[in-house]
């Protein structure tokens, strides 16, 4: 497994606990990631752990204004009713297309990913939907951003 993929799901889990039990700030985020043993995360490569927390931090620190798109783009769903795994997803993949060097597809086509292995069936559809239209009316006027290609 890409420790990209494994890092993003990391932070999903993570997430998910802390949004679950409504403590979804900086102090709340634990020193180990949620759902993981302690011999689990001794065994986990550093740039997993380095990628996850970073992600887990930086939604965390920019969760306002990640909020305010989701609800902008999620129009017949408000945020507070979208599921708690889906929520998540959504989170970590508009903080990835906001501040990440990744390119916009790699982000979409994993968020796809982890809702297939996280969520139901269908919702999947609905984060490709949303996040394919932050990505045509507002990211795409990135011009000149040189995207990471390690993950391409």
């Amino acid at each position: 497994m890409r420790s990209r993929h494994k890092a993003r799901q990391l932070a999903i889990q993570t997430l998910y606990a802390l949004d679950f039990n409504k403590r979804l700030t900086l102090d709340e985020i634990p020193p180990q990631f949620s759902g993981v043993t302690e011999e689990e995360f001794e065994n986990f490569e550093e740039d997993v752990k380095l990628y996850a927390a970073y992600l887990i931090r930086g939604t965390i620190e920019n969760l306002e204004e990640i909020d305010a798109l989701i609800s902008r783009f999620s129009l017949n769903r408000p945020i507070d009713r979208i599921d708690f795994v889906d929520r998540n997803i959504l989170r970590i993949s508009v903080f990835s297309l906001l501040y990440a060097n990744v390119h916009p597809h790699v982000i979409i086509d994993e968020a796809v990913k982890l809702s297939q292995d996280f969520s139901s069936e269908v919702n999947y559809k609905f984060i490709n939907g949303i996040l394919d239209a932050m990505n045509k009316q507002i990211f795409t006027k990135r011009e000149g951003v040189v995207y990471d290609s390690t993950e391409e």
